[in-house]
């Protein structure tokens, strides 16, 4: 059973997995294409941090950041381990109910355009391609999504 919960993202499973995407992105994309939130960062009181676990075991982190007008979805990553298990769609499905109960109308993202796994995800849960958003600039490795709500 997969176990959805906000956690604290200093919690040392939670930190390892976050230092294992920050990796992956930054071996797959150049330092300005990089858009990924510092640990530090995802306590923000405007962000709802969750993990995602399978007994004791931390494998799945996703976050949404709340803005005026719209959530971001962040920091979504999953243990390469613990993949095609449900645990991105769990994560993804209570960062969707959380924009709901935050009174949001719409979810964006940002994500990589090789992370083809990511983006079968995102259409999946009914995310389309969009134009760049907020603070982002235009960048040849990002792919920008959103859904209404």
């Amino acid at each position: 059973m997969i176990i959805v919960a906000r956690t604290d993202p200093h919690h040392p499973q939670a930190t390892a997995l976050l230092k294992q995407s920050h990796t992956l992105m930054q071996s797959l994309f150049p330092p300005e294409d990089n858009f990924y939130l510092d640990i530090d960062d995802l306590v923000a009181p405007n962000i709802h941090f969750y993990t995602a676990r399978m007994g004791d075991d931390i494998l799945g982190t996703g976050a949404l950041m709340v803005k005026a007008d719209y959530g971001e979805v962040k920091s979504m990553f999953v243990s390469e381990s613990a993949r095609g298990k449900g645990i991105a769609a769990a994560l993804l499905r209570q960062i969707e109910d959380t924009a709901r109960d935050e009174g949001l109308r719409m979810l964006k993202l940002e994500t990589g355009n090789v992370l083809k796994a990511a983006h079968r995800l995102y259409a999946r849960h009914g995310f389309v391609e969009c134009s760049v958003f907020g603070d982002y600039a235009s960048a040849k490795s990002s792919i920008f999504m959103e859904k209404a709500l």
